[in-house]
């Protein structure tokens, strides 16, 4: 063929049809599809050669996203991610790629597309990916894709309806994203971006609303974000310059997410430092005084709060920072009046949030006070002034000028039960603040309102007005915490300044006026009770004349509160703390005074305490035995104990014994079914002792030791001490096996902390000497003896009830014998009866018989007797009997009264003499 010719070929003659438009489309997206591969594209953008070619670059990029108008593809994520990237890194010399970019955000807000059911199992990690790069995108300084990317990790919370997809497209479920999101780092990649806002407000704000979002949907969201210091650099950047007023709100918001969707902990360590401490105090004195609307003050006890939280650690910046000064004088306002310049422009509203600002200062109050640096800020503002004047009733408050805004009653309730509740934090560490602001009288002046028949009743709903509303519950249950808090502190001189002021007499009075009300007891009147207790107890403790002016009525009330048992102890709501606190009243306002004693002792007070053991459980038991073992001081009280008996008729050392097989069956005390020793050499070693042979330093209780106050077997040895171990009524076999234990138990505790010592001188690699070791073997020997007496003993005590066991089963099978020997005897005597009177003939035959054998027991008389005197018979009968001075028979005189017997063939022979008297000496 000629090279310079040029052959055409020729077109068919056959027509052309061209195809429609549908079919022209998705040809012209299936050839680009083909023609814009995303590996060409990204040699494209980074081949050095074509690196440079921008409008090519363009043209490309803008063909790639016209194609993916419906969203992206899962499988091309990978890839989209590496160009965006590219084109992110290009924007700072050629700003054309903004545009871009922005389309690609666009796109982004759409759902990802699918090709299978399974992409998104398989293409995961390549979402996550994917994720992350949109967050490093805002290193990007162009307002434009910041907002877009922004706007694109929002349209993550709402649905987006996907755009008409092609056949086998499908978009992803609407929380797959979501779920992605938590396990990429884009929320503190959005986070550490805020830095970089300064000069950008709008972006800052939309970021804001993001971050506000991403903390409150997600634990993992705002754990990435305090790994970042989210917490710190929210609040560093809260206060710069915002013409929407709103940076300062969604700052907080993020912050409230934080605390309580992420580590508060790590929030509170944060925000302590001097700079966020500064930047708080700001942001709350801004509000404070420049906030005029609902949700100004809103943010502002948002705030507080968080200024509150802050307070607990101990590591905060408050004091130095002075914040804890100013918010001192917040809280002591208006009560006292103060030349203080930071509230002399400060008006109160007294509205439900200024009354919220008031009782969040209070609390900070208790806060706070965890560090004592503030205890001296308190003194200087005269903090326990202001507490107590808020404590004050409203009868003795002072009145408000005329037309001068003031607390309404309500709200002064509500602050009342605020204050109080502080107090009863606060007091105890500011004692002599305390007493110099006549603290106990203006308690005791509250108290007696609340139980007075005036007009003053609790109004209040808040959160420490539980209880009726109406009532006063609430204020005494709050003024008697504050006196039970101060009480405890174990200061003389407040105990003697209320013993001064007849407290005990009061509070008693105050108890038996509550027990003879008809309300059932709820929660907080059995708080009531139980602290009054305790106050009592705390007064009486360690001063015998308070115990005198407890006196019998103060017996009457404790036996009164023991009656009641233990029956609800498990109820919810209180009854085991007041049986708690009645055995200590009795401990410490009792025991140790003999009047009282006596006088509880005649009550019956040992008794109760003996039912009270019985049906409490066992946290109870400790208590009760303790105070049973201080009583035993008296003489009169072993009687009251060897004669109680309880319903099943067991005495108290049956009891006791019990309770010492109880509590070695909880220690897991080695013992045979008999509760008998097993194990010679470790007569009272428990399952916790084996369980730790660990060796304790020199300055502390070896376990030996230490388990002498964790069980009850001290207690219950003590106790019998006092009983005796002789004699002890109503014990079984078992029981003595037990006694004979119980006996022994300090030679056996006092041989089990010689063997410790021994051990831990073999651990030490120490040799005592001659004498000392001789000494230790002396005592492992003596030991070892004891153990096995005990045993023997416990093994004659079985023997010999075994002997009364058969003894007992002879005795019983002898009187089924006797028994069954009469029921037949008296089967035959019924069968004799009936047999004669069934049959005449027999009926003779015994008659017969029975006459024989009268005729053979009669003695034969004499032949000279016969002769000289007839056979007669006669019936006598006693008509009279008289004694004489004789001893013996001699002495009675009787007079008889006879009647012969005729034979029936001579009838009209009769004696004449049918009546005679005869004198019968023997």
């Amino acid at each position: 063929m000629d090279s310079g010719k040029v052959v055409q070929r020729r077109k068919p003659d056959f027509p052309v049809v061209g195809p429609r438009a549908t079919d022209r489309s998705q040809n012209l997206q299936e050839v680009g599809a083909k023609n814009l591969d995303l590996t060409k594209v990204l040699r494209l953008l980074e081949d050095p050669l074509t690196a440079n070619l921008t409008e090519r670059h363009l043209f490309v990029l803008k063909k790639l996203l016209k194609r993916s108008q419906i969203g992206f593809l899962l499988r091309e994520l990978t890839g989209v991610a590496k160009i965006l990237n590219i084109c992110a890194e290009k924007v700072k010399d050629h700003p054309e790629y903004v545009p871009v970019l922005c389309e690609a955000l666009e796109i982004c807000r759409l759902p990802f597309l699918k090709e299978k059911s399974s992409d998104e199992l398989n293409y995961a990690r390549d979402v996550v990916e994917f994720i992350s790069h949109m967050g490093c995108l805002m290193r990007v300084s162009d307002a434009d894709v910041r907002r877009q990317v922004v706007e694109s990790v929002k349209s993550f919370y709402c649905s987006v309806a996907p755009k008409q997809l092609l056949d086998g497209l499908q978009p992803t479920s609407p929380g797959y994203r979501l779920q992605l999101l938590e396990l990429s780092d884009l929320a503190q990649t959005l986070l550490l971006s805020t830095a970089t806002l300064e000069n950008q407000p709008v972006v800052k704000l939309q970021l804001l609303k993001t971050l506000q979002m991403l903390s409150a949907s997600s634990d993992r969201n705002c754990a990435l974000m305090l790994n970042a210091r989210g917490a710190e650099t929210i609040c560093l950047h809260m206060n710069e310059p915002d013409p929407s007023g709103q940076v300062l709100f969604r700052s907080s918001e993020i912050l409230w997410n934080l605390l309580e969707r992420g580590s508060m902990d790590k929030v509170t360590a944060q925000l302590s430092s001097m700079e966020c401490v500064v930047s708080l105090k700001e942001a709350f004195l801004h509000q404070l005084m420049n906030g005029c609307s609902h949700a100004d003050f809103q943010l502002r006890n948002d705030l507080l709060v968080i200024t509150t939280l802050i307070a607990e650690n101990p590591s905060c910046q408050l004091i130095e920072s002075l914040f804890a000064k100013q918010l001192l004088v917040f809280a002591t306002f208006p009560e006292l009046k103060t030349p203080n310049p930071l509230v002399r422009n400060l008006n109160l509203s007294y509205n439900n949030d200024d009354l919220k600002l008031k009782k969040l200062l209070l609390n900070l109050l208790v806060s706070m006070s965890k560090d004592f640096a503030a205890l001296q800020l308190y003194r200087e503002e005269q903090v326990m002034l202001a507490l107590l004047t808020l404590a004050k009733p409203p009868a003795a408050a002072p009145e408000h000028p005329p037309g001068l805004r003031h607390w309404s009653s309500v709200q002064q309730d509500e602050l009342q039960l605020q204050a109080l509740a502080t107090l009863a934090a606060i007091a105890p560490l500011m004692l002599d603040e305390y007493m110099s602001c006549q603290g106990n009288a203006r308690l005791l002046f509250l108290l007696d309102c609340c139980i007075g028949q005036d007009s003053y009743f609790g109004q209040g709903h808040s959160f420490h007005g539980d209880g009726d509303r109406g009532s006063k519950k609430a204020q005494m249950r709050h003024c008697i915490r504050v006196l039970r808090a101060v009480t405890s502190s174990g200061d003389e001189s407040v105990n003697q300044d209320l013993c001064d002021q007849g407290t005990i007499n009061q509070l008693m009075g105050i108890l038996m006026q509550m027990e003879a009300s008809p309300d059932e007891d709820d929660e907080v009147t059995l708080e009531i009770k139980s602290d009054t207790q305790l106050i009592l107890s705390a007064l009486c403790e360690t001063d015998m004349h308070r115990k005198e002016l407890f006196g019998s009525d103060g017996v009457e009330m404790a036996v009164h509160f023991l009656r009641k048992g233990s029956d609800k102890f498990f109820s919810g709501l209180g009854h085991n703390r007041l049986v708690l606190s009645t055995v200590d009243c009795v401990w410490s306002c009792i025991v140790g005074c003999y009047t009282t004693e006596d006088y509880f002792l005649a009550k019956e007070g040992v008794f109760l305490l003996l039912d009270l053991l019985v049906s409490s459980p066992r946290c109870v038991h400790s208590i009760v035995l303790t105070t049973l073992l201080e009583l035993c001081d008296n003489p009169n009280t072993l009687s009251h104990i060897l004669s109680w008996r309880d319903d099943g008729d067991r005495t108290a050392p049956g009891l006791l014994l019990q309770l010492w097989r109880r509590e070695e069956e909880e220690l897991g005390v080695r013992r045979n079914k008999h509760g008998g020793l097993t194990d010679p050499q470790r007569p009272l070693l428990s399952f916790y002792q084996q369980d730790s042979q660990r060796l304790f330093p020199s300055n502390i209780p070896s376990a030996a030791v230490l388990e002498i106050s964790e069980n009850l077997r001290s207690k219950i040895f003590s106790i019998f001490c006092k009983l005796g171990f002789q004699d002890l009524p109503g014990l079984s076999a078992k029981d003595y096996v037990t006694l004979s234990i119980v006996r022994r138990y300090l030679d056996f505790k006092v041989c089990e902390v010689w063997d410790e010592i021994s051990r831990e001188l073999i651990s030490d690699g120490v040799r005592p000497v001659s004498p000392d070791e001789e000494a230790l073997r002396s005592i492992a020997k003596v030991a070892g003896d004891t153990a096995a007496r005990v045993m023997a003993e416990q093994i004659s005590f079985l023997e010999q009830q075994e002997k009364e066991i058969v003894s007992e089963e002879e005795r019983m099978y002898k009187e089924i014998k006797s028994h069954w020997k009469q029921q037949e005897l008296t089967a035959k005597s019924w069968d004799s009866y009936v047999s004669r009177t069934s049959n005449y003939e027999i009926l003779k035959e015994v008659k017969a018989q029975r006459k024989k054998y009268i005729d053979s027991s009669r003695p034969r008389p004499k032949d000279g007797d016969a002769a000289v005197r007839p056979a007669e018979h006669f019936i006598g009968q006693v008509v009279a009997v008289e004694t004489t001075d004789d001893q013996g028979p001699a002495g009675v005189k009787m007079t008889l009264a006879r009647a012969p017997i005729k034979d029936k063939a001579d009838p009209s022979t009769r004696d004449p003499e049918y009546f005679s008297t005869v004198s019968v000496k023997d």
